[in-house]
C-alpha cells in the first residue's frame, strides 16, 4: 500500500528527529579538522562511477540499474573538506548503502578540462559546468531526478547527521513540497533549533537592525551571521577561526550583524523590507547554522557560506569580499586559485 504524503512526512520527520537528536551525543570530531590544502590528492571512493561524458547517458545507466537518479559530486584534488566528507559521511555504512541503493555518484573535478554534456544537452568543460552550478565550495553535490532535473544541491561539508537528513529529503522527494530549511524545522521543532544563547562579540552591530544603513557604507561591506542557540558549529566558529587575529582583522573591516535565525527580532533588510530575522531567514532558505551572508552596496547578496567553515576557507572569503575582488572575479574559485595558499 502506498504511503500517503502526510504519513510519509511524519515518518521522515521522525527519522530526521532521531538523526539530529543523536548529534548531541556525538563526538565533535566530525567538525574538528585542519582545512589547510592537502599535500596528497584525495582519492574517490571505489564505488563512484566516472562519467561517460554525457550526464544523460550516466542518468540512463543509473535508471537501468534501478536507481532514482544521479548525484554529481564536485570536488578538487587537494580539498580537505572533500577528504573529511569521504572520511566521515561516506565512511558510514548506512549512508553508503543508502546512496548506492538510490543513486550513481558521478565525480567532477572543478578544475577539470574534460568535456561534460549536462542533462539539458549543453556542452561544458568540467570547469565550466562547475561555474554554471556555482560550486563555490567543495564538496558540492547536485541531485538529479529521473527526468534529468537538478532538484537539490548541497554546498560544502556538512556533518554526517545533516547529510543523512539531506539524503532523506532528496530520496523522499520532499523538495517538491517543502524547502530543506522547513523540512529540518518540521523534523525537530523546538529542540534542535532553539532561540537565544548566541555568542556575543564586540564586532557585532547593536540593534535596531536597519540594514539599509549598513549596505550604503562607502568602504565597509555587510556580513550577516545567521546563528542559533545550542549550536556546536557556531561555538566552534567563534572559538576557533573567529579567535584568530588574521580573521578578526578582516572582520573589523566589515559591518557585522548577528541574527538568531529562529527569533522574531525586528529588522529592515538591505533592500528595505520590514520583517523579522526568522521570516527573512525563511525567505533566504537559511538552513545551516552558522550561515554567513555577504551583501554589496545595492543590498544584493554577493555570496554565502552555508556549511562548515574553518580558518583558511573563512579567511579566503573575507579577503575576497574586502578586496571587492567579486567585481572583477565573480567566480570565487577562480580568484582563490590566484591567492594560494588561502582557500
Amino acid at each position: 500500500m502506498p504511503i500517503i504524503p502526510s504519513i510519509r512526512i511524519f515518518i521522515s520527520a521522525a527519522l530526521v528527529y532521531s538523526l539530529c537528536h543523536s548529534a548531541f551525543a556525538q563526538n565533535s570530531d566530525d567538525l574538528s579538522f585542519d582545512d589547510s590544502i592537502l599535500e596528497t590528492p584525495v582519492d574517490y571512493p571505489e564505488w563512484f562511477r566516472l562519467s561517460l561524458g554525457d550526464l544523460r547517458d550516466d542518468l540512463n545507466s543509473a535508471i537501468n540499474h534501478g536507481k532514482i537518479g544521479i548525484m554529481v559530486y564536485y570536488g578538487q584534488k587537494n580539498c580537505p573538506y572533500c577528504q573529511k566528507f569521504f572520511d566521515t559521511s561516506l565512511a558510514a555504512e548506512d549512508i553508503k548503502h543508502t546512496i548506492r541503493s538510490h543513486y550513481d555518484v558521478i565525480p567532477i573535478d572543478i578544475w577539470g578540462i574534460d568535456t561534460i554534456i549536462d542533462t539539458d544537452g549543453t556542452r561544458y568543460s568540467e570547469r565550466e559546468l562547475s561555474r554554471h552550478y556555482k560550486t563555490n565550495f567543495t564538496p558540492s553535490l547536485i541531485f538529479y531526478d529521473r527526468s534529468g532535473t537538478a532538484v537539490f544541491r548541497l554546498r560544502g561539508y556538512h556533518s554526517p547527521y545533516q547529510f543523512r537528513a539531506a539524503l532523506d529529503y532528496a530520496i523522499g522527494v520532499f523538495y517538491k513540497s517543502v524547502s530543506f530549511r522547513d523540512y529540518l524545522d518540521r523534523a525537530v521543532p523546538g529542540m534542535y533549533f532553539k532561540e537565544g544563547g548566541l555568542i556575543d562579540r564586540d564586532f557585532f552591530a547593536r540593534p535596531p537592525y536597519d540594514l539599509t544603513k549598513f549596505v550604503t557604507h562607502p568602504s565597509k561591506p555587510l556580513v550577516v551571521f545567521f546563528e542559533q542557540g545550542e549550536c556546536h558549529a557556531c561555538d566552534l566558529m567563534h572559538t576557533q577561526p573567529l579567535s584568530n587575529q588574521k580573521i578578526l582583522t578582516e572582520i573589523r573591516k566589515m559591518q557585522a550583524v548577528q541574527l538568531d535565525m529562529w527569533a522574531n527580532t525586528e529588522i529592515i533588510t538591505p533592500k528595505g523590507d520590514k520583517t523579522t530575522a526568522r521570516a527573512w531567514a525563511h525567505q533566504l532558505n537559511i538552513f545551516h547554522a552558522p550561515t554567513l551572508m555577504f551583501f554589496d552596496a545595492g543590498g544584493d547578496e554577493i555570496m554565502r557560506i552555508d556549511s562548515v567553515v574553518k580558518f583558511y576557507r573563512l579567511l579566503g572569503v573575507l579577503q575576497y569580499i574586502n578586496s571587492k575582488a567579486y567585481i572583477t572575479d565573480p567566480d570565487y574559485q577562480d580568484w582563490r586559485l590566484k591567492q594560494r595558499p588561502t582557500q
